[in-house]
């Protein structure tokens, strides 16, 4: 692995959000002012295809990368906020349900934020 590559995985996996490669490359910069956007975002493709990271696409937004493990994601319909939430481990209902293996499954629950919740009803409280 290259020492870009190692660096981009640390940064992924040490932090607490869910960077795009933009996030990823301004923080990159700050120590090395050589870095070149293109070999973040080929690192980056080149860890996801390793199985090292994972893309999350969202229509309209930038992909942002995320850890391997075993976790679901919670997905703001009005602001777009990401977070993780662990559900039960589901493999099994699915494979008896569907009577066959299944090599992975991606749950992704879009819902409304308690920010976004919040500022819906204080509008809707103010309208009446």
């Amino acid at each position: 692995m290259t020492k870009y590559a190692q660096q981009i995985l640390d940064l992924v996996l040490c932090s607490t959000e869910h960077l795009t490669a933009e996030q990823i490359f301004l923080q990159m910069k700050q120590e090395n002012s050589k870095i070149a956007q293109a070999t973040v975002y080929n690192n980056l493709n080149a860890l996801v295809a390793d199985g090292k990271l994972i893309r999350l696409s969202q229509p309209g937004a930038p992909d942002r990368y995320d850890n391997t493990t075993r976790h679901d994601h919670l997905i703001c319909t009005c602001c777009g906020a990401l977070a993780d939430f662990k559900f039960t481990d589901l493999t099994h209902n699915i494979e008896a349900a569907l009577g066959a293996r299944i090599q992975s499954y991606d749950l992704r629950i879009h819902y409304l934020c308690p920010a976004c919740r919040k500022a819906q009803e204080q509008h809707e409280n103010f309208e009446r």
